[in-house]
C-alpha cells in the first residue's frame, strides 16, 4: 500500500494516529523503509463515515487518523507442510513449555461478543484475476505458482464488493480491526460481517503500538474482534512506522517481551496462536532467530522471501502493495498461502 503525497491536511491526521502500518522495501538497509501499504494510502474514492455502533467503544480524538493493518492468530502450531523443514533450512528444536512473560501491568481483560458457531465446510478455491500496478518479476519464484491467493484490507479500501472480490481470487482476507490500545478501524465491523457473508475465509489484525503497554492493546483487540469458529488465527503487526506520533524505538529484548505479553494473552482467549507479521527492516533489527514455533506472514515485495528472510518459514507472504481488483475501488494488498490447496483446507482445519 503506497503512500503518495498528500495534501497537508492528510498529513496532520496521519501524525495524529498512533499507529499508522509502513510496510518497509526489502532492502537490507540501516534506516527504516517509507514504502507504505494501501491500507494508508489516499483511497481513490472517499471513505465512507462509517460510526462504531457499540456505545462502549469509543475512538480518541487522538486515534481517528489513518493507519495501517496488523493480523493475529492464536492456538497451538498448526502443522501443515508450511511448516515441515526444508532442506538447508536450520530449526531449533520446539520448546515443550514455553514461559509466559508478567513484565506488563496486568489489566482487566474485558468480554468479547461472541457470535454463533459457522460450519465446518471446505471454501471453494478461485483463481487469482489480480492485476497489479507495479507488477515484479519474480522468476521460478512467482506467488503465481501458489494455489491459494488472498488479501488485506482496511478503512482505506472504502466499500467493498465481497463477493466479485472474492470471485477474483481473494479466498481469504484479513481486516484490520485496532491499533494501540484505543483505535478500532471504522470499518472493521462491516468488513467481518461482510466477507463472512460473501464466503471469505478471515482474520483480523492489530497493529501493535510501541508507545502502550502490551496487555491494554491486547485487551482492546479482545474487546473488538469475536471469538467465533471458523475465524483465521488473529495476527499482531509489528512494524517500525514514522509516520506515527509514537517515535519511541525500544531495544530488541523489550520488543520481544512486549510481543510476548501481547501473544500469550490473545492464545490464552481464542485458543489459536497468533501469526506474527512483519517487514524486512523490522524483521532484521528484533525478529531473526526469534519466535521458532510462531507462524509468520512476511512483507517480500521485491524478492521471495526466502531471500529476505533466509531461514525463516512462513505460512502467507505478502507479495505487492499495488494490486488492483474489481470489488475495490483503489490499490489493495495482495498475499499468498505457502502451500497447496490441499494444505490450506488443512491447515483451516487445524486453525479452527
Amino acid at each position: 500500500m503506497r503512500l503518495s503525497a498528500a495534501p497537508a491536511f492528510f498529513l496532520a491526521s496521519l501524525a495524529l494516529s498512533g499507529c499508522t502500518s509502513s510496510l518497509g522495501p526489502d532492502l537490507v538497509a540501516s534506516v527504516p523503509s517509507r514504502e507504505t501499504t494501501s491500507s494508508v494510502a489516499r483511497p481513490s474514492a472517499p471513505v465512507p463515515a462509517s460510526p462504531v455502533p457499540s456505545a462502549d467503544v469509543a475512538e480518541t480524538p487522538a486515534a481517528t487518523a489513518p493507519r495501517q493493518e496488523e493480523l493475529a492468530w492464536a492456538g497451538p502450531v498448526p502443522q501443515p507442510r508450511a511448516f515441515e523443514p526444508q532442506p538447508g533450512v536450520p530449526t531449533a528444536p520446539m520448546p515443550s513449555e514455553r514461559p509466559v512473560a508478567t513484565v506488563e501491568p496486568a489489566v482487566l481483560t474485558p468480554t468479547a461478543p461472541e457470535i454463533d458457531a459457522a460450519p465446518r465446510a471446505r471454501s471453494r478455491i478461485y483463481n487469482h484475476r489480480f492485476r497489479d500496478v507495479k507488477p515484479i518479476n519474480f522468476g521460478s519464484s512467482s506467488p503465481r505458482k501458489l494455489a491459494v491467493h488472498g488479501v488485506d484490507v482496511s478503512r482505506w479500501q472504502g466499500d467493498i464488493d465481497w463477493q466479485k472480490l472474492r470471485t477474483q481470487g481473494a479466498n481469504f482476507v484479513y481486516i484490520k480491526a485496532t491499533d494501540g490500545g484505543d483505535h478500532l478501524d471504522p470499518m472493521f465491523r462491516k468488513n467481518w460481517r461482510d466477507a463472512k457473508q460473501a464466503g471469505i475465509k478471515r482474520g483480523a489484525y492489530h497493529f501493535f503500538y510501541w508507545c502502550r503497554t502490551a496487555g491494554e492493546q491486547a485487551d482492546w483487540f479482545i474487546r473488538n474482534v469475536p471469538r467465533e469458529a471458523g475465524a483465521l488465527p488473529p495476527v499482531i503487526d509489528v512494524e517500525w512506522n514514522g509516520e506515527s506520533s509514537c517515535k519511541r524505538r525500544v531495544s530488541p529484548e523489550k520488543v520481544r517481551e512486549k510481543m510476548q505479553v501481547f501473544m500469550d494473552k490473545l492464545e490464552r482467549h481464542y485458543g489459536q496462536r497468533p501469526i506474527i507479521y512483519t517487514a524486512p527492516d523490522f524483521y532484521r533489527d528484533n525478529l531473526k532467530g526469534a519466535f521458532l514455533n510462531y507462524p509468520f506472514w512476511l512483507r517480500s515485495v521485491a524478492a521471495h522471501p526466502s531471500k529476505v528472510y533466509p531461514g525463516r518459514r512462513w505460512v502467507f507472504w505478502q507479495y505487492s502493495g499495488s494490486g488492483i481488483s474489481h470489488g475495490v475501488d483503489g490499490r489493495i494488498d495482495l498475499n499468498v498461502f505457502h502451500g497447496s490447496e490441499a494444505d490450506w483446507h488443512d491447515w483451516v482445519a487445524k486453525a479452527d
